[in-house]
């Protein structure tokens, strides 16, 4: 089945560096897109990133630009999210998403708070 796994959250000072992992199984994240969301209590969960199947082509959301990087290894199987210089309003549960034969996959999110 397909599954993902998001991990590498925690507490960042503002400035701090973080690297979010997505684990996928059941499929290879090479042959499918991928996108990294975040949601914050009480507000809509928001696009931050995506990944063609290629790795080729990648997008972000304005307020990241510059900041985080998306990127994958397809020997790991695995999506990342690179985020640098973080900033307060960083702060969110992370999710990883998937589209594999037309279906939309999501892993169960890791926690980044960035505080100081």
């Amino acid at each position: 089945q397909v599954q993902l796994v998001e991990s590498g959250g925690g507490l960042v000072q503002p400035g701090g560096s973080l690297r979010l992992f997505c684990a996928a199984s059941g499929f290879t994240v090479s042959s499918y897109p991928m996108w990294w969301y975040r949601q914050t209590p009480g507000k809509e969960r928001e696009f931050v990133a995506s990944i063609s199947n290629t790795g080729g082509n990648t997008d972000y959301r304005d307020s990241v630009k510059g900041r985080f990087t998306i990127s994958s290894d397809n020997a790991k199987n695995t999506v990342y999210l690179q985020m640098n210089s973080l900033k307060p309003e960083d702060t969110a549960v992370y999710y990883c998403r998937a589209l594999v034969l037309n279906t939309f996959y999501w892993g169960q999110g890791t926690q980044v708070t960035v505080s100081s």
